[in-house]
């Protein structure tokens, strides 16, 4: 079989976190019953005229700037016609000739270090309705609530060379829009969504080969999947001897395979024109400026200081900056107490363990950052033990209690007290007089079992370097 390679471009839809449509004054709130957050300007009704949604402009501008875009000094909106029930107007306003941003980066790491990926484009659109068939009758319905959504179009240059750079583009992405705050980033809702374009082409060739469009694909592993069956099903089609037929797909993942939609369209069947009832969008430095002021510090940035500011591994600084959120929180702790490495494991270890059992984000956390680097202060001191600290814990995500009132309360605590431990300890020793015996000869690793029988004499409660400490010594006097 020839060598083949990838080529892939994604086109990602990003719904925005506007209170209110991009034309109208209807709320952007989901789970409404349908048809009722609609007016006459999202259903298309003749003589109704759309206003133009400055925050939706604002959002815009906000992603350009983070992925390096040229900020169009003037825009324009444009039709594209097309006939679909979920469609009221007959036509999506969208941009097409002259789009918000252009130019812009994404970096990913990769195997061989940090690639960036080309954006083509950002523009602003309007989301279509939403068709639901019935599955007991051969009936349609359309929900009108998601017409006049806000939408963000992110299209990439075909620049992504394998599926798991696919997925890394997509996810590096999602974490921007998240960090921006313009996007929840909410794939199995559809609040973020991917359609991707791909061919094959033999290794080395600068010609591209016609490609497929894939569509339906709610998560990252189902982009990864479909991605990889749609490359195996062109390479075999190819090698057959056959040609790729371009077409639109839709990836169903209880089958784990494409199903053809519709032949693929181009931009003259859409008949795009200017918006004739909507005014060109002037954008000036001044209002560029002031949303550059108020960008955050950006996922990949963050990650690269975490690494070099707190000395973390790759890996857990990219775990602690999922989120701004769970960064912040991160942050917060270390600025407390001044001991990175430990508040990064106890994050990763047990806030995960509790934030993912329970299904919520790290604001929706009973343990504040004072309260965990408390906890860790009084492991650090010897109040208490790890394995103790674990359950107290627990008991403050559950309670919202800090650890000192839940250690005092419980009446728990390591034992310190070095003239009850060396009580205990001689005991122990005289008590296995055979195992003192041989470790005195030479058997080292005994050390442990004593220790271990002290600390099981103290329910655990001893301090465990000072019991070690005072069982090497007696056994060595």
């Amino acid at each position: 079989m020839k060598a083949y390679d990838t080529v892939i471009g994604l086109e990602v839809h990003a719904q925005l976190l506007t209170r209110t449509k991009i034309f109208c004054g209807c709320s952007t709130r989901s789970g409404l019953p349908p048809n009722t957050n609609t007016c006459p300007v999202c259903t298309g009704m003749p003589g109704v005229l759309p206003v133009l949604n400055r925050k939706v402009v604002d959002f815009g501008i906000m992603l350009g700037l983070a992925t390096g875009c040229r900020i169009a000094p003037r825009c324009i909106f444009a039709r594209k016609n097309y006939f679909y029930p979920d469609l009221p107007k007959g036509y999506q306003i969208t941009q097409y000739e002259h789009p918000l941003c252009e130019g812009g980066t994404i970096r990913i790491e990769t195997g061989q270090g940090v690639k960036r990926i080309g954006i083509t484009r950002i523009h602003m659109e309007e989301d279509a309705g939403k068709t639901i068939h019935d599955e007991k009758a051969p009936y349609s319905y359309v929900d009108y609530n998601r017409a006049g959504v806000p939408l963000l179009e992110i299209v990439s240059e075909p620049e992504i060379t394998s599926t798991d750079e696919a997925v890394a583009y997509l996810r590096e992405l999602r974490q921007i829009l998240m960090y921006l705050g313009i996007c929840d980033g909410n794939m199995e809702e559809g609040s973020l969504r991917c359609d991707a374009n791909v061919s094959v082409k033999p290794a080395g060739s600068s010609r591209y080969g016609t490609r497929t469009e894939l569509k339906n694909m709610n998560s990252f592993r189902n982009v990864q999947k479909a991605l990889e069956y749609e490359i195996e099903r062109h390479i075999g089609i190819r090698e057959s001897g056959h040609e790729v037929v371009q077409e639109t797909l839709l990836w169903d993942p209880s089958r784990g395979v494409t199903v053809s939609m519709r032949s693929k369209e181009e931009s003259h069947d859409y008949r795009y024109f200017p918006e004739p009832d909507l005014v060109p969008v002037e954008i000036g430095e001044a209002w560029i400026d002031g949303l550059r002021s108020g960008l955050p510090e950006l996922p990949f940035a963050r990650r690269k200081r975490f690494s070099g500011q707190y000395g973390l591994p790759a890996y857990d600084a990219g775990v602690l900056t999922q989120t701004k959120a769970l960064a912040d929180y991160y942050e917060e702790g270390v600025r407390l107490l001044d001991r990175p490495k430990e508040i990064s494991n106890w994050i990763m270890t047990e806030v995960m363990r509790i934030l993912n059992e329970k299904g919520i984000p790290i604001t929706g956390l009973n343990v504040s950052p004072a309260m965990l680097t408390g906890l860790i202060a009084l492991i650090g001191g010897g109040s208490i033990s790890g394995s103790m600290a674990k359950d107290v814990f627990a008991e403050m995500a559950a309670t919202g209690d800090s650890a000192e009132s839940i250690v005092e309360r419980r009446g728990i605590g390591q034992i310190s007290d070095e003239t009850e431990l060396l009580s205990l300890a001689r005991e122990i020793i005289d008590a296995h007089p055979d195992e003192a015996r041989r470790y005195r000869s030479g058997k080292a690793g005994l050390l442990g079992f004593f220790v271990g029988k002290l600390m099981k004499a103290t329910r655990g409660e001893a301090n465990p370097k000072l019991a070690s400490k005072i069982m090497k010594e007696l056994l060595e006097g």
